[in-house]
């Protein structure tokens, strides 16, 4: 009898210990996976030595929101902690170099703003304005796009979009630069003009206004293909920019449109049996693309904000809702350790390049390599998780 009622007592406290856990937020869950995996918050984005790099300002974003969410101030301190390492008491920032004209380095600016507001530290603000600084003297087309880093002139990547736009909006009201309303706006504008395809509603990963690169169109200047994690970086650069324009500014109707539009166009490109969205677009039926963990967090994240904004109809807020379930359901997988991680992340593309050089074809994209836990998908699945409460 005492060894039964042993029994039952540890089949109990198993049971009520397995449904706390399944209770505890994802955003949570997956912010203490991702610091038990990288216990100095450099080590991010798989790093072997301190770098100033744009997939740490995402993740490390993602924990700074998590932070005002939940007050953790060990969220905050793994945060300030990469932040204390990379920028001295002049302002200046390891490994970052502003006239290498490097557009996805400003994007790490944005968790100085909660970081600086707390800590009143000088140092922060000066690091903050080298950023932008560099933003005012970066290489542009002729109508005004930043090009994507000096290493390649003339050209314009969806990416940039995202890691420049947001940071200089948030620049702009912070410290009183509304001028930045208007440099934003035609950005987004700009690649508007530039990279829609009117037929799929959707946008080419990268344009050269040169027309010189061996992937240029040689007629439009346009990238081969629709890549989606460079269409969702785009929809998040509109729905974080919207933020900080304001209300009153004469374009931001327009970009509203735009925001409306490409999140219609994407819903006809998931995949039927997942509801997910393919590593290549508009071409789920080919052999060798796959449903990709990235993008479909950035479109998923934009349609549950934009909804929640008020920019997108408030159906998206239900479709979002069922979507993040879909990509529960598909990327999420508990781990051993009893961490999570998100599966089917491409860890990186590209276009052009000197080493090997990235052509934009549907093979070049597919065969990119595909692993767990980039922080391309988990910061954006962090950040929406938080947005529904999850």
């Amino acid at each position: 009898m005492k060894k039964q009622f042993l029994i039952f007592i540890i089949l109990f406290a198993t049971i009520c210990s397995g449904s706390a856990f399944a209770k505890k937020p994802y955003s949570v869950w997956m912010v203490n996976s991702e610091i038990k995996r990288n216990p100095e918050s450099w080590m991010l984005d798989f790093s072997k030595e301190p770098k100033w790099n744009y997939c740490h300002g995402l993740m490390l974003q993602a924990i700074l929101q998590t932070w005002q969410k939940t007050n953790n101030q060990e969220y905050f301190d793994y945060a300030y902690s990469y932040a204390d390492l990379m920028i001295s008491e002049d302002g200046e920032i390891k490994t970052y170099k502003p006239l290498e004209y490097n557009i996805d380095r400003v994007n790490t600016g944005k968790i100085l703003f909660p970081i600086y507001a707390k800590t009143k530290e000088e140092r922060f603000k000066k690091a903050m304005t080298l950023m932008r600084n560099q933003m005012k003297t970066h290489p542009r087309t002729a109508d005004g796009s930043f090009w994507h880093k000096k290493i390649y002139p003339h050209q314009v990547w969806l990416d940039g979009l995202y890691m420049a736009c947001p940071f200089l909006a948030e620049y702009g009201k912070v410290f009183n630069e509304p001028e930045l309303f208007d440099e934003v706006t035609l950005q987004i504008l700009d690649a508007h003009k530039y990279l829609y395809d009117s037929k799929t509603g959707l946008y080419y990963h990268g344009w050269d206004e040169s027309r010189e690169q061996r992937w240029a169109n040689k007629e439009t200047g346009l990238s081969p293909n629709f890549w989606s994690r460079s269409i969702g970086w785009y929809m998040m650069a509109i729905v974080d920019v919207l933020d900080y324009l304001p209300k009153d500014h004469p374009q931001r109707p327009e970009i509203i449109k735009i925001l409306q539009n490409v999140s219609a166009a994407v819903e006809k490109y998931r995949d039927p049996k997942t509801g997910m969205w393919y590593q290549v677009t508009d071409m789920g039926y080919r052999k060798g693309n796959y449903v990709e963990s990235s993008g479909s967090a950035m479109f998923i994240y934009t349609w549950v904000k934009g909804a929640q904004k008020g920019y997108l109809d408030k159906s998206y807020l239900q479709k979002g809702k069922k979507a993040y379930g879909q990509f529960v359901k598909r990327f999420l997988k508990k781990e051993a350790d009893g961490t999570i991680s998100i599966t089917d992340g491409c860890s990186v593309a590209g276009l052009g390049g000197e080493k090997v050089y990235r052509d934009g074809s549907f093979e070049y994209y597919i065969l990119e390599p595909i692993r767990d836990n980039d922080p391309k998908a988990v910061g954006p699945f962090i950040m929406l998780s938080l947005l529904l409460g999850k």
